[in-house]
């Protein structure tokens, strides 16, 4: 295995794992400061100790990063420190090569017969937010901020943009955030997305939709941002700019021209069992189709490891991957929301379960959110959940396991979900699709 950077890559160093860690100290906080919701009184000053808080994340992230190498070690996997590139080297037809550069500039030639491309993806920067590391910044820079700023504008309301927004605006950070498209989190479901925004809200947030930062001025001592929106040009000041408009692949300097490896729109293209055009050349994750996520990418990596051993896998269902975000509330969904069901022609059976009735959330002092459901009117099929609260990131597994199984409406209704929890909503999401949900 050829990294240049740190083992177990974005997810775990710079993405997922670190992000989660630094969401817990903004719940901890909050519980702390709702202490007396729950009948408990503190007393005394409560502050978050910035330093503390990023010490604990990349803590966190450095353990994870060491079990993924003990891994590594216990399988003889053979790590090689530096930059590798594929290169065509004459009269070695049968064999492929790869030239790693270490950290010292030395090129060392590598062979083998098959070679799997995961390079992962980088922020992706817009030509009006350059980021300079300091006052514009990146995911990276954000996750290890030494203080506190007292504002931010957060540019971007997908699932790092609105999870930084929401950690930020939690640890008393004045936020604003400003989004392209009509809603927040713009990939979910439309109720789902505008519960979010009230939530955020709530909580104090700004929250600009239909908006873009068209400029941002870093001369002075704060960022002076001109924002374009429906109601003409705004101007907003902050210490820091979080650039989270996305990402792009990181396929550039691969030698994929060399080899004459076809791209397309900035994605390798491959085929079910992630083989590229030239025999022996795979690629899988963020360089190919379908979602960023770590979850997508490690199933494509077992799948093209096994048919290259000749065993038989099945191919990835890509229209049953799940995507979370984790906000307080928790965004949770897998297939098609409603708008998108009803695009693609199908007629409808619509379920929808608020945790205002869950005894659970109820109990646990957070009745924000719901759970919704989309079957197909005709057949049953499970087209899609979404949902929005408390720890539901937990609970949309059942629904990926059920749709790959291909249960039906009815067959969710019929299974016994464990009461009081919170995922029995999802049972009486579909019970309201069918009109048989006493509970509501």
């Amino acid at each position: 295995m050829v990294e240049k950077a740190e083992v177990g890559g974005i997810c775990l160093n710079w993405g997922c794992i670190p992000t989660k860690a630094l969401l817990k100290s903004a719940q901890v906080y909050t519980y702390i400061n709702h202490a007396e919701n729950y009948g408990i009184k503190v007393e005394g000053e409560v502050k978050p100790d910035m330093e503390a808080v990023v010490a604990r994340s990349r803590g966190v992230a450095d353990t994870m990063s060491k079990g993924v190498q003990y891994l590594l070690k216990k399988n003889n996997v053979d790590v090689i420190a530096g930059y590798g590139k594929l290169v065509a080297e004459a009269g070695r037809d049968a064999m492929h090569c790869v030239s790693v550069t270490d950290a010292d500039g030395n090129a060392t030639l590598y062979e083998a017969d098959h070679i799997i491309l995961a390079t992962g993806s980088r922020v992706r920067e817009l030509p009006a937010l350059p980021i300079d590391g300091k006052k514009i910044i990146g995911y990276r820079q954000a996750l290890v901020l030494d203080k506190l700023p007292e504002s931010m504008v957060v540019v971007g309301s997908g699932a790092i943009g609105s999870e930084f927004a929401f950690f930020f605006t939690s640890m008393g950070v004045k936020v604003t955030l400003v989004e392209f498209l009509p809603n927040v989190v713009p990939n979910e479901d439309e109720e789902v997305s505008k519960q979010v925004e009230r939530a955020f809200k709530k909580l104090k947030m700004t929250v600009m939709t239909e908006a873009s930062v068209t400029h941002v001025d870093t001369t002075g001592e704060k960022c002076v941002c001109t924002i374009a929106t429906k109601k003409g040009e705004k101007t907003v000041e902050a210490d820091i700019v979080l650039s989270a408009v996305g990402v792009q692949t990181n396929i550039d300097n691969l030698g994929l021209e060399e080899l004459g490896i076809t791209t397309e729109r900035g994605k390798v293209n491959v085929d079910e069992w992630y083989r590229t055009n030239v025999p022996g050349i795979y690629a899988i994750g963020d360089i190919v189709h379908g979602p960023a996520l770590a979850h997508k990418a490690d199933h494509e990596a077992t799948i093209c490891v096994e048919k290259l051993c000749g065993l038989d896998p099945k191919p990835l269902n890509y229209a049953n991957i799940p995507g979370c975000t984790y906000t307080t509330p928790e965004i949770a969904s897998v297939g098609l929301s409603e708008a998108k069901a009803i695009a693609a022609g199908y007629e409808v059976k619509i379920g929808k379960f608020p945790f205002t009735a869950s005894g659970k959330a109820t109990a646990a002092g957070n009745r924000d959110g719901f759970i919704k459901v989309v079957f197909d009117a005709k057949t049953g099929d499970w087209l899609g959940c979404h949902m929005v609260g408390d720890n539901v990131t937990e609970m949309v597994a059942a629904a990926v396991l059920c749709r790959e199984l291909g249960a039906k409406g009815e067959d969710i209704i019929h299974a016994v979900f464990p009461h009081p929890t919170m995922s029995e909503g999802i049972m009486e999401a579909a019970a309201a699709a069918y009109g048989e949900c006493v509970h509501l």
